[in-house]
């Protein structure tokens, strides 16, 4: 039996109105990804954004190609998050949007700036992440 139907506006609702948590969830990291491309986009006008590259570089011993796919796969798997989200079993998609949310965290944070615009858009991605993990945390089985 279909437990969902479709607002006005589009979005998925459960037979008690509210969103359907893996709309929900996947929603939250298109936010995420979105803010993760524009504090990228927005370092890139920042003079000497690519000196203090080189010295990340030079201070951990990683050449900057690495330190580059370092980045490009944390931006691929919130990306997958996006469609995993609404794909995987509900067990799973619990646990995997906690685990790889609390992961996010610890990138946003570790490899964060000091540029006011980074804090800005990092302080953002870390509340959708926090949401991230407070709904699934909350999410109790829909076929129960």
């Amino acid at each position: 039996m279909n437990t969902t139907k479709e607002s006005p506006l589009g979005a998925s609702l459960n037979t008690k109105g509210k969103i359907n948590t893996k709309v929900l969830l996947s929603t939250l990291w298109i936010v995420v990804m979105i803010n993760m491309l524009k504090a990228d986009i927005l370092s890139l006008y920042i003079p000497g954004a690519a000196d203090e590259m080189a010295k990340t570089s030079a201070a951990t011993g990683t050449p900057i190609p690495f330190l580059m796919l370092g980045g490009a796969i944390m931006m691929e798997i919130s990306i997958a998050m996006i469609i995993l989200s609404r794909v995987l079993s509900f067990k799973v998609n619990r646990w995997v949007n906690i685990i790889v949310s609390l992961i996010t965290i610890v990138f946003v944070v570790g490899g964060g700036v000091s540029y006011p615009h980074y804090l800005f858009i990092a302080s953002m991605e870390i509340i959708c992440l926090l949401l991230v993990i407070w709904f699934a945390w909350k999410w109790r089985n829909p076929e129960a």
